[in-house]
């Protein structure tokens, strides 16, 4: 009788198992088929100069999904100067400017994405994104207290942020490592 098991549950968990990764699959091919139509239909509106600031944010965010960081990049410029001229909240601003940063960043620019990073924080300063952000990048640059007295600004907003805490003691190891030395 065990022996006839042993097959049937290794047929049950191959089977559990691929039906797992189908579900994973098509949830990722579900999100890229959104993104293209997204991408499509705000490709389809028309020009850059006729589109307000909220209709660039949404493009870019599409473009970044898809690791297009040059056009997000300049979609993004296009938004700040738009939210800019429009009057925009500062709120739309901040989140602009940290986009931009965040896309800097992935091409490794550190220091243009900490400028954009401080312009996001100067229109918003509660804002934990983008101080968690503007820290990587100080640190990325070598500048670990900074980094850690960002990160500690971030878990006084959000003494929960996994991130910052997790960057923090990272941190703060490293330091005591190089004071041990």
């Amino acid at each position: 009788m065990l022996d006839s098991l042993l097959p049937q549950a290794y047929l049950v968990g191959v089977v559990v198992l691929l039906a797992g990764a189908a579900v994973v699959i098509a949830r990722q091919i579900l999100r890229v088929r959104r993104d293209e139509l997204t991408l499509s239909r705000l490709d389809s509106k028309g020009g850059g100069s006729s589109r307000d600031a909220a209709t660039l944010y949404e493009l870019a965010s599409v473009q970044l999904r898809k690791r297009l960081y040059d056009q997000a990049l300049d979609t993004l410029r296009l938004a700040a100067k738009r939210a800019e001229s429009d009057g925009d909240p500062a709120e739309a601003q901040a989140l602009i400017q940290n986009a931009l940063g965040f896309t800097l960043a992935a091409q490794s620019n550190y220091k243009s994405a900490v400028r954009h990073y401080r312009k996001a924080l100067e229109a918003k300063s509660d804002y934990p994104v983008a101080l968690n952000n503007l820290a990587f990048a100080l640190e990325k640059q070598q500048k670990l207290a900074e980094a850690q007295a960002t990160y500690r600004e971030v878990l006084r907003l959000e003494a929960g942020n996994r991130t910052a805490q997790k960057r923090l003691k990272r941190l703060e190891r490293q330091a005591g490592l190089g004071q041990a030395a």
